[in-house]
């Protein structure tokens, strides 16, 4: 397509990611379109993609029947659909890989949501995936709880390329970004090399606006002054924290600590802008893209926000305009009685919540397929047929 607003993104210092992953779309070249047709850059995927992905349609229905035959386990089942779809995706994505020298054409995969307050669980899971997977282009998500920030810094020192999932707020971006200094720092004393090591952290959006917007239609209600105040900020704030997150990513990148480990072949920390599919029917289906394009940034989006934005976006550097009203629209919240602080532990609860849900209902879809393949006569020499190797 001429002119599609998606290519155009690139041209502006911003990579498209895809947060989706199916099995159909790698079976019939849709991943591989999107590539082509759209500029798209990398995948993103979580433990609700992929219950959406098995439970919601029959193209695993066949592995998992082979793997059961065979005595697979529930955990192994699990991981080698989610693996094997990963390593697909990876391999789609490796050219792009190495033309850009690392810097994109990757996948993620989560760690287990359940370990998203174990470190020392989490780093063991992460290695052990690592591993598994077995492609360069692969990044582990690691929950950027109080509990994953030191996992990042060791995973990091392993040289393990990790995405910080579920940041929220402006302190633990901070947080975030110091575990991976920490990292390639510990790394680096080590005489490992740090070129290789990729890392992204992930901001959601449209969740903030989600949160603080609701508290704001109790006050616009009430009426009164406050309800002025309440009207001028709906909307407004997971922009606002995007906007101020990326100055914070600029100082960060450019200061003498980072400049030091570029030197020696580290790159930065890229802001991966999250939840961009907008929850508000009244907002445009493509906010959350539209405000947040700024140079050396990844956005990741649902298929139908993709398609909406190859549709009618108007690409744009937007990303650095106006960070004076940012700061104002931050500041006058507690004037309201709403404390992002307070916002931005909830969402995080809420957040690992959610994964840890749908990974117990795949598990239990799982489990069901599991208990009917078990009563059919095993199967001789079956082997399964997901792994990609």
């Amino acid at each position: 397509m001429k002119n599609n607003p998606l290519k155009q993104l690139g041209t502006l210092g911003q990579s498209i990611w895809l947060d989706y992953l199916h099995r159909k779309l790698l079976t019939d070249f849709g991943l591989k379109r999107l590539i082509e047709g759209d500029g798209l850059r990398g995948v993103t995927t979580n433990s609700s993609i992929f219950e959406k992905a098995i439970a919601g349609s029959h193209e695993y229905d066949e592995d998992i029947r082979y793997m059961t035959l065979e005595g697979n386990d529930i955990k192994e089942i699990y991981e080698a659909l989610t693996i094997g779809d990963v390593q697909r995706a990876a391999d789609e994505f490796r050219p792009l890989y190495d033309k850009t020298g690392g810097k994109d054409g990757c996948v993620t995969l989560e760690v287990n949501p359940h370990l998203a307050y174990q470190t020392k669980a989490t780093i063991e899971e992460a290695r052990r995936l690592w591993v598994a997977l077995n492609r360069p282009n692969i990044l582990i998500k690691v929950p950027a709880t109080a509990e994953g920030l030191p996992a990042i810094r060791q995973l990091i020192s392993d040289g393990i390329n990790v995405n910080a999932t579920l940041l929220f707020g402006l302190p633990r971006y901070r947080q975030v970004a110091e575990a991976y200094l920490a990292g390639l720092e510990a790394r680096l004393i080590q005489r490992k090399p740090l070129a290789p090591v990729a890392s992204v952290a992930s901001f959601s959006v449209s969740r903030i606006d989600s949160h603080i917007d609701a508290q704001l239609e109790k006050i616009i209600k009430q009426g009164g002054e406050k309800a002025e105040l309440a009207i001028k900020l709906h909307g407004q704030v997971a922009v606002a924290s995007a906007k101020l997150a990326y100055q914070m990513y600029k100082e960060i990148f450019s200061g003498e600590r980072f400049i030091n480990l570029a030197a020696h072949g580290a790159r930065s920390q890229r802001l991966l802008w999250a939840s961009t599919g907008t929850q508000n029917p009244y907002y445009s289906d493509v906010k959350y893209i539209e405000a947040l394009i700024g140079p050396e940034t990844i956005n990741t989006a649902p298929l139908e926000t993709l398609e909406a934005y190859r549709d009618h976006g108007d690409p744009k550097s937007r990303l650095l305009q106006e960070p004076k009203a940012a700061v104002w629209i931050l500041d006058q919240l507690p004037k309201l009685g709403i404390y992002l602080d307070e916002a931005v532990r909830q969402l995080e609860a809420e957040g690992i919540e959610k994964f840890m849900t749908s990974f117990d209902k795949l598990t239990d879809t799982l489990t069901l397929a599991i208990s009917r393949y078990r009563r059919e006569k095993p199967m001789k020499g079956a082997s399964s047929r997901v792994a990609a190797g």
